[in-house]
Order: structure tokens, then sequence, then C-alpha cells
């Protein structure tokens, strides 16, 4: 089997690729990726120096990657260490019930709770996330 790179995934055939069990639509997402890196609209080189938001707003030209999706690739990949996925439901579900005794917050809300966590705001993220699940997860 063929080392798995941008520019073959970019090329392989399709239902090559199904074969291994993806859908027709990740598919795409994925050779959009590798075509991202192929034409070098990716730079790896310089994530290391990009904030963020620049981080997410080039990630997120790529079909299939969003801002959630971005963010997880911050805080797990890049340990970036001041990330706040508004859009986690799992964030949402311990802040409401840690903060506002089970009952839905707000986005706008959330973001205002979690300014004190600043510059940990995905490690307070990551324990938000454990205190809905005790169960330690093995890495």
């Amino acid at each position: 089997m063929p080392a798995v790179k941008p520019a073959i995934l970019h090329t392989h055939d399709i239902e090559a690729l199904r074969a291994c069990g993806l859908s027709r639509t990740k598919v795409a997402y994925l050779q959009d990726l590798a075509r991202h890196f192929v034409e070098e609209r990716l730079n790896i080189a310089r994530w290391d120096e990009m904030s963020d938001d620049e981080m997410i707003a080039e990630l997120t030209q790529v079909r299939g990657i969003g801002r959630w999706t971005s963010e997880m690739f911050l805080i797990f990949y890049m340990m970036r260490p001041d990330v706040l996925p508004l859009d986690d439901i799992g964030l949402q579900r311990a802040m409401s019930l840690h903060y506002n005794q089970g009952k839905p917050l707000s986005k706008l809300k959330i973001n205002s709770l979690a300014k004190r966590w600043t510059p940990w705001r995905s490690v307070a993220t990551w324990y938000m996330w454990r205190s809905l699940d005790a169960i330690p997860v093995e890495y």
C-alpha cells in the first residue's frame, strides 16, 4: 500500500477511497484537503506563528472543515492553550450544568463566563468535558 500523502490522495480513484468505507462526501473533503496541501494553500511552516483566528481562517477554506473542526485541531494537534470552542455541545452542556443549574446558556453568556479562564480556555474546556464523564479516557 502506498504512503498516504496529499499528492497521492488528491488524484486517487474515488471508488478505491469509497471501498475504504468513506462516503462520497468524505472523499470529496479529503481530496479538497489534499489539494490545499498540493497547491500550498495550507502552509504548515507558518502555523506556529499564526494566531488562532488566522489558523481558523486558513483551515475553514477547506471543504468540510468548519470552525469547530479548526478549534479541535488547535486544541488537540497544535496544543493551543486558549481556544474556546463555543459551538461544542459538550462545553455548552457542562457550562449549563455548572453555571446555570442545567438550563441552557447562550454562547454570548458562555463566552462571558469563560473570559476569566484566559489564557487557559482550552484547559478549562477540557475540564468541562471531563466533568460530564468521570470515566478516565486513555489516549
